[in-house]
């Protein structure tokens, strides 16, 4: 059996060394005391793992540094700063506005300590998004590190202070235990697999949160969005082609239908165009005639104006009939561009001037026609905006994202519907139906300001919802909350987070994920 040495630490005689050679622990095991022994072998146990977590100090433990700038949040993984000892910095770069890595750009880090400045360049990633720094103080003492990064929109400084640089390794090793973030059911998900995900973070929001009307509308076409196309006589109609169907695009002018008496013994347009151009011309010869005469006092300046009203007369009736009608019926063009909506008529039936042929709409502006209970008539009047969801899809927009405004609401029901109407007027962006329904969600102003997040920020798990907690960029907890009111962008959250902590809004269903995969090595894909 090797010697044993054993370290006794922490008492009256700090480094000195007791040594058993093989022959004392033979003597001490024939005297059958076991006591003796186990407190041998557990003393000698103890002495081994202190000087093993001594050892897993100086080589494992890291700092994590977590820092922002108006546009970027930086995440490093350090080794413990000590004076002479070099440290790796392992720097995350994410942009806020779309937490998608920084890709390119120079990056320059300084450690500043007692006024020195100790510092590196590095003019591109070592990996996408990651700059790998190595940084040697010469003194120890209370500092700050900074992270100066210059790329094409321009110039940030990120700042990391109290930093502290260490006499020794043990010190500082320890200093880095104490300050490592954790958290009770939580889950890493480290930088790399949130930059391939659509992935965000951000604080709650603290705003007025009034009351919500929840109910359902249905989508109808403006009124200035839409028109209807009428027959201007009696006959039988023939639509243009396989051109005149609806939902087909039209433009202004198109030929759309014409209507043809002819064949009719009763109001035949061509009978009556023939006999509108005879009354025309004959009314036209006599109001010349009569012209010619009256310079001579022939005929009366009375007989002259009556002729010149027959005259007028017939050109309009003439001039009305041959510019709306040929002598085969009524040709109809379309009055605006947009697509056919309806056709009331089939090819080939008879109709009657005034009757609708079909609607062309432009479905540019759109209607929302919803009822409310009459127990909201009280707080209608402070409707400000509105949250949609459409049914066929699941989407929410915001009624400032549709340009669209909340045009009016019922003062008053009728005996067939004791429900108020609601009237809000949007832009198509093509994802609206006319005809369809969706759900609205009415928002009234209110004084009362609430802690809310968005709704991608809430999952669910049998009946009870939570959130996704930053503790790191790197680390997250799972936290219940206790969801109020949604308008549906937004929940109100009335107890479990803070308005100061970070939440997940974005992505947080991969996390769950993750968790529920196992335990991920938070520093899974991190390379010292």
């Amino acid at each position: 059996m090797n010697n044993i040495s054993i370290h006794k630490q922490h008492s009256g005689l700090d480094n000195s060394k007791f040594k058993f050679n093989n022959a004392l622990f033979l003597k001490i095991a024939q005297m059958k005391n076991i006591t003796l022994i186990l407190m041998l072998f557990a003393f000698s146990a103890g002495c081994h793992q202190h000087e093993h977590t001594h050892e897993t100090h100086d080589h494992d433990v890291t700092l994590q540094l977590t820092a922002y700038s108006d546009d970027l949040e930086m995440f490093a993984d350090a080794d413990p700063f000590v004076a002479g000892n070099s440290s790796t910095i392992l720097a995350h770069f994410t942009w806020l506005e779309n937490f998608k890595p920084l890709e390119g750009g120079s990056v320059t880090a300084n450690l500043i300590v007692g006024g020195k400045t100790f510092g590196q360049t590095l003019e591109k990633p070592t990996k996408t998004g990651i700059y790998k720094f190595t940084l040697t103080p010469e003194l120890q003492g209370n500092g700050r590190l900074e992270f100066e990064v210059i790329t094409e929109k321009g110039k940030s400084l990120v700042v990391v202070n109290d930093i502290k640089v260490f006499a020794d390794m043990h010190d500082a090793a320890h200093d880095a235990e104490a300050r490592k973030k954790t958290a009770v059911n939580s889950t890493p998900f480290t930088k790399e697999q949130s930059w391939k995900i659509d992935f965000k973070v951000d604080f709650p929001m603290k705003e007025p949160f009034g009351q919500i009307i929840k109910t359902t509308a249905q989508i109808q076409s403006s009124h200035e969005d839409e028109i209807i196309v009428s027959a201007k006589t009696n006959g039988i109609i023939k639509l243009n082609g396989n051109h005149i169907l609806e939902g087909k695009d039209v433009s202004g002018g198109q030929l759309l239908f014409s209507v043809s008496g002819s064949g009719f013994s009763d109001n035949n347009i061509a009978v009556r165009i023939a006999e509108a151009k005879n009354n025309f011309e004959k009314a036209k010869s006599d109001f010349e005639r009569a012209e010619e005469l009256a310079k001579d006092k022939i005929v009366s300046e009375k007989d002259l104006l009556v002729a010149k009203n027959e005259f007028e007369n017939a050109k309009a009736l003439y001039d009305n009939l041959n510019r709306n009608f040929t002598g085969s019926g009524q040709n109809v063009s379309s009055p605006m561009t947009g697509y056919i909506k309806h056709i009331y008529v089939r090819n080939g039936s008879f109709v009657e001037a005034g009757q609708p042929i079909l609607v062309i709409s432009q479905n540019k502006k759109l209607i929302l026609s919803a009822e409310v209970q009459q127990k909201f008539a009280t707080v209608l009047g402070s409707v400000t905006s509105a949250n949609l969801r459409t049914l066929h899809d699941n989407k929410s927009y915001t009624l400032e994202e549709l340009n669209g405004s909340f045009l009016s609401f019922g003062k008053s029901t009728s005996k067939d519907n004791f429900l108020i109407p609601v009237k809000i007027q949007i832009e198509n962006n093509g994802n609206f139906i006319s005809g369809g329904f969706v759900e609205v969600l009415l928002k009234t102003t209110s004084n009362t300001e609430a802690l809310t997040v968005p709704k991608t920020a809430l999952l669910e798990e049998q009946g009870i919802f939570f959130v996704f907690v930053e503790i790191t960029p790197e680390l997250f907890e799972k936290r219940e909350v206790k969801p109020g009111a949604t308008d549906g962008m937004k929940f109100e959250i009335l107890q479990g987070i803070s308005g100061d902590e970070r939440v997940v809004t974005e992505g947080a269903i991969f996390i769950k994920l993750a968790q529920a995969t196992g335990s991920l090595d938070a520093h899974a894909g991190h390379n010292h």
